[in-house]
């Protein structure tokens, strides 16, 4: 037995499964988790889907810190932030005590972008990216009215369409002129753009917020195009960036993310990351199915057989009941896309010009083909490919 623990360092969907799937292959090496919140359970996809649903943040939180501890054997360090990590002595830095780890695993997640606005309240701008965050939001919305949302990517799309769907009203803001347009064919993301328009979403595209100030006891912001809108909240999901200043700080290799190769291994030989922090042979994949197939590759690593990770093609699947949506963007620019719709649905494929299969984009009752679609798709990252961080 190995003498000193795995620290994990982070305890979101990477963090937990990654330790989930090593107590499946090992029961007697330490896990020592560090976080930075209080350490619960939950599904993060959840936080763009609970007002409709009336979900408090308790209501969220599937096991307490305390239940994981028990459930993993492991040591569960709450509201604790690393100060920095002493690659050469292997331990990490918490509050001025030093915890040594035997092997090293980053799960720090991402952080949302701030955009640099003008004006008085921008401090008031929310983003969500935590179980606290909306646990404030809820908090901001008792009893108001009017929210506007800046950004109309997949998770502002989601939390347009679920607040709208929880009687908000609700204003969406972005930049470009269709919402989710990283992610969609304009074909969908016009139909996308209709159905939440019918739900009652108002959409202010091609244009950039400014300024946000206080005003009349709410918000006043002012757009590029010199428009004024009010508001009683404001929420940012303008995008998520992969938090590597603990490992920059400590000298490993960071570029999008911290850079592993296929066996999750940083620049550093005792240090691993995975998640949305890590960029894993060029790939940065903030989506729930990687950080589940890098988890258990990492686990089986760790355990003693060295494991790559393998992605196959993974749909993202968007929580728009208004309109449900399942997309795998093709990776390639090899191509062009075909349509097939009706009033029931959307079914784009977007095959390359030897008339293979690289993408799709399924709308409405066409996305119950996702999977036999997604079998015929070329792996985001073969099991045979051969990749090393340093």
């Amino acid at each position: 037995m190995e003498k000193d623990p795995i620290v994990i360092i982070g305890s979101g969907l990477a963090g937990y499964t990654f330790a989930r799937e090593f107590r499946k292959l090992n029961s007697t090496i330490g896990l020592h988790v560090i976080t930075a919140d209080d350490g619960s359970y939950y599904s993060k996809p959840m936080l763009s889907n609970g007002f409709s649903s009336g979900k408090s943040a308790a209501d969220l939180v599937i096991q307490s810190a305390l239940a994981m501890s028990v459930q993993l054997s492991a040591r569960i360090d709450t509201h604790a932030v690393v100060g920095s990590l002493d690659l050469a002595a292997r331990c990490v830095e918490v509050d001025g005590r030093h915890h040594a780890y035997s092997r090293l695993v980053l799960a720090l997640g991402a952080q949302p972008i701030r955009l640099p606005l003008e004006g008085n309240a921008t401090q008031a701008i929310l983003p969500v990216n935590n179980l606290a965050d909306y646990d404030l939001l809820r908090q901001r919305l008792a009893g108001k009215r009017r929210v506007v949302v800046l950004g109309a990517g997949l998770i502002g799309c989601e939390f347009a369409n679920d607040l709208c769907l929880a009687d908000f009203e609700v204003h969406l803001v972005d930049t470009g002129n269709m919402p989710l347009t990283r992610l969609l064919p304009a074909e969908v993301a016009r139909v996308l753009r209709a159905r939440l328009e019918a739900e009652g979403v108002f959409f202010h595209t091609g244009i950039s917020c400014v300024s946000v100030d206080h005003h009349d006891g709410a918000y006043r912001l002012r757009f590029s195009d010199g428009t004024l809108l009010d508001a009683d909240v404001v929420l940012s999901a303008v995008g998520l960036r992969p938090d590597t200043a603990l490992a920059h700080a400590a000298g490993l290799k960071v570029m999008r993310g911290i850079v592993v190769d296929q066996w999750l291994q940083t620049s550093d030989l005792h240090a691993y990351a995975l998640g949305d922090c890590a960029e894993v042979c060029g790939l940065v994949l903030p989506y729930v199915m990687p950080i589940m197939h890098a988890a258990k590759a990492l686990a089986s690593t760790l355990a003693g057989k060295r494991t790559p990770v393998h992605y196959p093609a993974m749909p993202i699947v968007l929580k728009t009941p208004s309109f449900p949506l399942v997309v795998t963007p093709p990776r390639t620019e090899d191509g062009e896309w075909s349509f097939e719709a009706n009033e029931a649905g959307i079914k784009g494929l977007y095959q390359d010009s030897s008339n293979l299969l690289r993408g799709f984009a399924l709308a409405g009752d066409a996305v119950s083909a996702r999977r036999a679609l997604a079998q015929n798709l070329p792996a985001w990252l073969p099991a045979n490919e051969v990749s090393h961080a340093a």
